[in-house]
């Protein structure tokens, strides 16, 4: 869970009531969080709202993290909700510096549910365990009545072993560090929201579904010193920034012209009135480290396929109280901040 303040983004009161597509991208979520969540399961682990919890386990540290998959149309150009599963929670383990070891897969199946649509989901699961070196070792399948689960959802937990020599979270942050992107951005959001019958858009869009921890594990490799690393998922890399930077207590400035977008994504976007770096992604993450560091870095990530465009995008500031701000490309400063609705609701 990760998140912030709750009154920079407040459930809504009146009716007392969550409401669907009201926040998202970390608002709603961040909001959560801090009202219902934290105050009943508060501990330093939850605390340190990052991509999973890490803790000492012997001589050595594990990461645990979990996360539910509610994306539709169950199957997408690039992936499918099975293949989210296991690299959303997968990532989320290697965003703490861990190698992902085992996973859970715990199933709600809709009555009516296609077999063949859930052998291949499944099989899709396999195969991208295979790819990202990890076992399904434990799980559980439900069944709820028709028109109440949306086909499949999947939720996933997973362990990993922390092989970074250092910690990896927010806190580690320092003004000095530099902000890395490991790609383009929005392409998995576009997707979604493009194969979805209603639109009747045909574009050649595919998700950037893909396994991270290739792409962290070079750079430990290379001996990088690793401060944060934040995968770009529901709010894009917008809500990433700002919720770093809050959680870290810094000003992160980044360079919009540095910042890549596909031009089918800006043309989609642009289309519907979407901001893409609001918009979702699924093998793009932020790193920070120091800028000594920064050439090194680029260099083991250019040479993973999943990272190859890596750049240099920002820098972070002293700045009490964190706050996020793009550097226009036609000039100005824009103050980045979380969105009171969600985009693009179910696409992940």
């Amino acid at each position: 869970m990760s998140g912030v303040p709750f009154d920079d983004c407040p459930l809504p009161r009146a009716p007392g009531r969550i409401v669907l597509g009201h926040g998202g991208g970390g608002s709603l979520t961040g909001a959560l969080l801090e009202r219902v969540f934290q105050p009943a399961f508060r501990n330093p682990l939850l605390d340190a709202r990052h991509d999973g919890a890490v803790f000492e386990v012997g001589a050595g540290s594990l990461a645990f993290s979990t996360d539910a998959y509610v994306v539709r149309p169950l199957e997408f150009p690039g992936g499918d909700v099975g293949r989210l599963a296991v690299c959303g929670t997968a990532n989320d383990l290697a965003m703490c510096g861990a190698r992902p070891l085992h996973l859970s897969a715990s199933f709600i199946l809709e009555e009516g549910l296609e077999i063949a649509t859930l052998e291949r989901i499944v099989a899709s699961m396999g195969a991208t365990a295979q790819e990202v070196d990890v076992r399904i070792v434990t799980g559980d399948t439900k069944v709820v009545e028709r028109g109440s689960g949306d086909g499949v959802f999947i939720t996933t937990a997973g362990v990993g072993v922390v092989e970074h020599p250092s910690p990896i979270g927010p806190a580690s942050v320092r003004p000095g560090d530099v902000v890395l992107l490991s790609g383009d951005v929005g392409r998995h959001g576009a997707t979604i929201v493009a194969a979805r019958e209603s639109l009747g858009l045909d574009t050649d869009l595919r998700s950037d579904c893909a396994p991270l921890w290739p792409a962290v594990a070079a750079m430990i490799e290379a001996g990088v010193e690793l401060h944060c690393l934040r995968d770009l998922t529901r709010g894009g890399l917008a809500t990433g920034l700002v919720e770093l930077a809050r959680d870290a207590g810094v000003a992160i400035e980044v360079t919009e012209s540095a910042i890549e977008v596909a031009p089918a994504v800006r043309g989609l976007c642009e289309l519907l009135g979407l901001d893409p770096l609001y918009v979702a992604n699924e093998g793009r993450f932020v790193c920070v480290l120091p800028e000594a560091q920064a050439e090194a870095a680029l260099g083991a990530l250019r040479r993973c396929p999943v990272s190859a465009g890596a750049v240099r995008i920002g820098s972070v500031r002293e700045a009490p109280g964190g706050r996020a701000t793009l550097s226009s490309a036609i000039g100005g400063d824009r103050v980045l901040a979380l969105q009171s609705g969600e985009q693009l609701p179910r696409i992940c």
